[in-house]
């Protein structure tokens, strides 16, 4: 990604970040795994965290590939948003289908965390493709979106599940 290098620094630094808390998601998950399990909803949950984690670091390790051009990265990008969006609402979908008792608005919040990850990476993606720079912040935008998400999620998962 030639074009904006100077980014280098800022998605090393993200890279780390998405493996660290991919980490402790997964010790999240090992922790209260009997707990998760007893909620039918939760394992569809935690997938999710994963996928927008992989997708954080895909976002990440593309835009560290030296010498890409602009759109090619821009390229890997909208394959990213798609990544992070289409499986989570799948999950998101079947889950509804068989767990009908929970609050509108606990679907409502993690259907707003999916569009609030996907549709930056898919904006920053199309402005690449098209030879913008200017998309290199809607992917980081996404990218500390997933964090923000991946957090909230894991204290879900690590510490609500026992209350």
């Amino acid at each position: 990604m030639e074009e904006a290098g100077h980014w280098s620094d800022f998605f090393l630094g993200e890279l780390g970040a998405a493996a660290a808390l991919a980490g402790f998601v997964m010790v999240a998950a090992s922790i209260n795994l009997q707990r998760i399990l007893e909620f039918p909803q939760l394992p569809g949950r935690a997938g999710e965290i994963l996928i927008m984690l992989v997708g954080a670091l895909l976002a990440s390790s593309g835009a560290l590939i030296p010498g890409q051009p602009l759109h090619v990265f821009g390229y890997e990008i909208v394959a990213v948003a798609l990544f992070v969006t289409l499986p989570p609402l799948w999950i998101q979908l079947r889950t509804l289908i068989r767990v009908k008792n929970q609050p509108v608005h606990w679907w409502l919040w993690r259907l707003l965390i999916v569009f609030a990850v996907g549709v930056p990476m898919f904006v920053g993606g199309t402005l690449l493709i098209g030879g913008h720079a200017s998309g290199v912040y809607w992917v980081a935008a996404s990218v500390l979106a997933i964090f923000v998400a991946t957090v909230w999620n894991a204290w879900v998962l690590l510490v609500e599940i026992l209350r």
